[in-house]
């Protein structure tokens, strides 16, 4: 049975990681860095900021941490040495001869389960469960998924590897999301949407034009483009935490592509 999963797995991955462009060689590689995501974190812990009160932020943070510390020790020093998987990428692994490697990178010996993925997933559960909006999942979840696909197009890791090392970070998260959630009381979780919802610049919010006025209808099609311009700024002026996340996200993506088109 192991073996027809670690033959599986194999197949799999020789697939995907067979499918390579020199766009995508830079922007994988890119999009896997960890400082390229330092703005986005420092918008998850404003977050956390404007979602509780100081006793509140300081505990969901901890679990936060100590979540993704215990979820890097569990795959790096607990279950690595005694599985000793050797990566894709590893010379001594035969099936490095027809990986796919991009600018010699090949990672550690060892592989399983992904520290990356496990990383990941820790914080995209735990910010999901934080904030609890479908939109904001969606995004978290496809930026933990797009994080994990891009080590299998590194050659660094098997698409097992990223699955478990999912799971293991998801609940982790999960867990230690809970233990805070218990520690701040029924409370915080009640009140936390609303103050999620709260404008980043409420001086501006409240002199934003009022819904009636945006939706009056317009006399001529001459005054469509002020109206358009009135509604932008109505959004940027009600911009939330959450959304703010979701912007410098985008803003990095587009940072990616046009720093891997002009290589």
């Amino acid at each position: 049975m192991i073996d027809f999963l670690n033959s599986l797995d194999a197949e799999i991955f020789l697939a995907l990681n067979g499918c390579h462009a020199a766009f995508f060689d830079s922007f994988m590689k890119l999009f896997s860095g960890r400082f390229i995501w330092i703005p986005m974190y420092a918008v998850a812990l404003l977050i956390f900021l404007r979602g509780g009160n100081r006793k509140q932020t300081c505990i969901y943070l901890l679990a936060l941490v100590a979540a993704i510390v215990l979820t890097d020790q569990v795959c790096a020093t607990v279950i690595r040495p005694v599985v000793e998987r050797m990566r894709p990428s590893n010379p001594l692994n035969p099936l490095s001869a027809f990986t796919h490697i991009v600018d010699g990178y090949r990672g550690g010996p060892y592989g399983f389960p992904s520290c990356h993925a496990a990383n990941s997933f820790a914080l995209v559960v735990f910010m999901a469960l934080f904030v609890r909006r479908w939109k904001f999942t969606l995004f978290i979840v496809g930026w933990g998924l797009l994080n994990s696909y891009s080590r299998i197009y590194l050659g660094v890791h098997y698409p097992g590897d990223l699955l478990v090392g999912g799971l293991i970070g998801g609940l982790i998260g999960c867990l230690c999301y809970a233990i805070a959630t218990y520690l701040c009381g029924p409370d915080a979780t009640a009140s936390r949407s609303a103050l999620l919802s709260r404008p980043l610049f409420p001086a501006l919010s409240a002199s934003a034009p009022t819904a009636s006025s945006a939706s009056v209808p317009l006399a001529s099609s001459a005054s469509a483009p002020s109206a358009s311009s009135d509604r932008a700024a109505l959004s940027w002026r009600r911009l939330t935490a959450p959304a703010l996340m979701m912007c410098v996200f985008a803003l990095t993506l587009c940072y990616i592509i046009i720093a891997s088109l002009i290589r």
